[in-house]
């Protein structure tokens, strides 16, 4: 009984997020097309970038803040200190330990051998990361 009292008055919806919600459904809308431009722009940018990558291959979403782009083509593949790429979550590790870009494992979604990017950041920021992803997988033999 405690437990449901307890999981109940917990895991609610929060008075702020629920007035907050309300605003964002009837206040102004005008922030909309600009915001739609600006994440189309940094999608196809992550889109385009990640596609020029060896082994990895990435699909537009229709719609989302994130892509998921396969590593298929770079599992097998070592590393420049020998570490064999044996599935989407190491990849995801040793680009991190390499390359300092964190993505999440498709494996935490059921998606192997995918990962997952979000492009809800700056433009700059994919970029660079992007960059480096680039050169993490042409680093790989």
């Amino acid at each position: 009984m405690l437990n449901m009292i307890q999981s109940q008055s917990v895991t609610h919806t929060a008075t702020v997020s629920q007035a907050a919600a309300v605003e964002a459904l009837n206040g102004t809308q005008d922030f909309i097309p600009k915001n739609q431009e600006i994440f189309k722009a940094r999608r196809d940018l992550v889109v385009t970038l990640l596609n020029e990558c060896k082994g990895l291959t990435c699909r537009t979403p229709e719609g989302a803040f994130y892509v998921y782009p396969s590593c298929a083509g770079v599992i097998g593949k070592k590393t420049s200190d020998g570490k064999v790429i044996n599935s989407d979550g190491e990849f995801a590790t040793y680009l991190l330990e390499g390359e300092g870009v964190a993505v999440v494992q498709g494996e935490a979604f059921g998606l192997s051998p995918y990962f997952r990017i979000s492009y809800a950041t700056s433009t700059e920021a994919l970029q660079s990361a992007c960059e480096r992803i680039k050169r993490f997988c042409d680093s790989l033999s």
